[in-house]
């Protein structure tokens, strides 16, 4: 099998816009469900209290809009763990095969472990579908947003939305997408946490100093 060694795998942009992405997605989910449901928290009405969580809400919203355009720009300027080829395996016929074997270690259908120095093929695919929700959510709530200006420029951005969808189509489109981060997340860490256990190249501590152990094939 080799022996371990330090690798340098994720950046600092790869490592700051994961942890944005993060504090952003818990602080919109919170405000989020205040917002639809102000009893849901229990908090009273008072001192102005839907202002400030609104105010919390957007101020969220375009720092995560600014950190998932950074990590995207990244993706054509950072090391070959950080580029959009590692999201999308399927393209060639390596990565389907490391899909499929990293699919029968996830079935319990193999023992062998998908030893990879950066995402795991499946993995991969699976952020390629989260930064997809990224963006639905980005766009919903950009567009219900700018309804407080229809004159306005971010109007005529994402405005085109309201020919297509109707406000609450769009509303429900963006609660929904929210649930479906939060159920991706749990499983993230679940599966962060085993492939780091299984593993042993430290993939949680990884995310904050950036150096991933590899074992390296004799």
């Amino acid at each position: 099998m080799g022996n371990l060694s330090e690798k340098y795998v994720w950046e600092v942009p790869v490592r700051v816009t994961h942890w944005v992405n993060m504090v952003c997605i818990l602080t919109l989910s919170v405000t989020g469900l205040y917002i639809g449901a102000p009893r849901t928290l229990a908090l009273t009405p008072s001192e102005y209290v839907m202002g400030w969580v609104r105010f919390v809400h957007f101020v969220a919203a375009y720092a995560f809009a600014i950190s998932v355009a950074s990590r995207i720009y990244w993706a054509f300027r950072g090391n070959r763990y950080a580029r959009w080829q590692e999201f999308f395996p399927i393209l060639t016929r390596e990565g389907r095969w490391h899909m499929f074997e990293t699919f029968r270690y996830y079935t319990f259908l193999s023992r062998q472990i998908p030893h990879v120095t950066g995402h795991n093929a499946l993995a991969g695919t699976a952020y390629a579908v989260v930064f997809l929700l990224y963006l639905v959510m980005i766009v919903t709530g950009f567009a219900l947003y700018a309804e407080h200006a229809p004159q306005g420029t971010l109007h005529t951005l994402v405005g085109w939305m309201f020919a297509l969808f109707s406000n609450q189509g769009i509303r429900l489109t963006h609660h929904l997408t929210m649930w479906l981060l939060i159920a991706f997340a749990i499983h993230h860490v679940y599966s962060a946490w085993l492939m780091d256990v299984k593993e042993k190249g430290g993939v949680m501590s990884g995310m904050f100093g950036g150096y991933k152990s590899v074992r390296e094939r004799n």
